[in-house]
């Protein structure tokens, strides 16, 4: 037996099925699990979603009222996970992935549990492993699931539409190296089932609020740096400087990639200070500029070669000066 065909017996023999994601939500974890939630819903069973915080706003033109989030209701996501006897673990390979609190119970959990992911170094902590770390996301992961378990017939706008987001926002709109012949077949396969792929892009690129705007407009005129002996753009922003424009969460997501917008630029990072820490955003282009491993290494992160994330609980000004000390050792 397949290993898609291993997932599908185990949904089928389960009664009580968890999906979760990894901390820090994005359209890949969203995307990933309603996608997986509506399979599931297809084939006769239930299951329930929990993650353990709040996606980004621009997300939530989407239905995620499947969506408990433990940051809300904590008892519920307890109950949930004590009473699974299947739990999915999509888009991470780490327990710690989940927060603290999420963690515990995970390792508590004495149920079978399913990875699907395509990050580097899987844990060895799953059942069942599907782990293919050149897949462009982890919703691409979930098409290869229904396709080849033999349910593509089951394959509509409903279960389409959230994948095709998935592969959207972790590809950076096809942009991405990560994207392969694959991608693209599976992308054909979801807009032939009626997945209506102009407005998810308006839904992502045409929502953007002024306080949005304006916050990005200051972060590139007041706070951008750049190392031009390594061609590095940096932005770092403190949580005063966030509040000043109202901060909503996701509203700095894309300023790391406009950074490697600019002609030249091998690496761009940017973090901004939130819950007393600062959380790093690195990118790259390229196969000779990995970032994650200087975010493995010195940030308490990792990732993707050209996408990682990282923490410092340093402050904004030793954060800043810790990265341009280690960026001449990386690039």
């Amino acid at each position: 037996m397949n290993i898609y065909k291993e997932i599908e017996a185990a949904i089928q023999a389960a009664t009580h099925i968890v999906i979760t994601a990894h901390k820090s939500a994005d359209g890949d974890s969203v995307g990933s699990s309603l996608g997986l939630l509506h399979f599931i819903e297809k084939l006769g069973k239930k299951a329930v979603v929990c993650h353990p915080d709040k996606a980004p706003d621009f997300l939530y033109w989407l239905d995620t009222s499947a969506i408990v989030l433990m940051e809300e209701n904590p008892a519920a996501v307890t109950a949930h996970i004590k009473k699974a006897d299947l739990i999915f673990c999509l888009d991470y390979n780490a327990t710690s992935r989940v927060g603290p609190a999420m963690q515990a119970l995970l390792e508590a959990a004495t149920c079978k549990t399913i990875m699907i992911d395509h990050h580097l170094n899987p844990e060895d902590f799953p059942t069942l492993t599907l782990s293919e770390t050149t897949a462009s996301s982890t919703a691409q992961l979930i098409v290869d699931l229904i396709e080849q378990s033999g349910h593509l017939a089951v394959l509509d706008e409903k279960i389409g539409t959230p994948l095709y987001l998935g592969i959207l926002t972790d590809t950076g709109s096809f942009k991405f190296s990560s994207v392969k012949p694959r991608t693209h077949e599976v992308l054909a396969k979801l807009l032939a089932a009626g997945v209506p792929h102009h407005l998810i892009h308006e839904q992502l690129n045409d929502t953007n609020t002024e306080s949005r705007l304006r916050l990005q407009g200051y972060a590139m005129s007041e706070k951008l740096e750049i190392l031009y002996a390594q061609n590095v753009a940096i932005i770092s922003l403190s949580k005063e400087e966030l509040a000043q424009y109202n901060y909503q969460k996701g509203d700095t997501d894309s300023l790391a990639n406009l950074l490697l917008s600019i002609k030249g630029m091998k690496a761009a990072i940017v973090f901004t200070e939130r819950d007393g820490i600062m959380k790093i955003s690195f990118r790259s282009k390229g196969a000779d500029n990995p970032v994650n491993v200087l975010a493995a290494e010195h940030f308490d992160g990792g990732g993707h070669a050209n996408a990682a994330g990282g923490m410092s609980d340093l402050t904004v000004g030793k954060t800043l000066d810790k990265l341009k000390g280690l960026i001449p050792q990386y690039f």
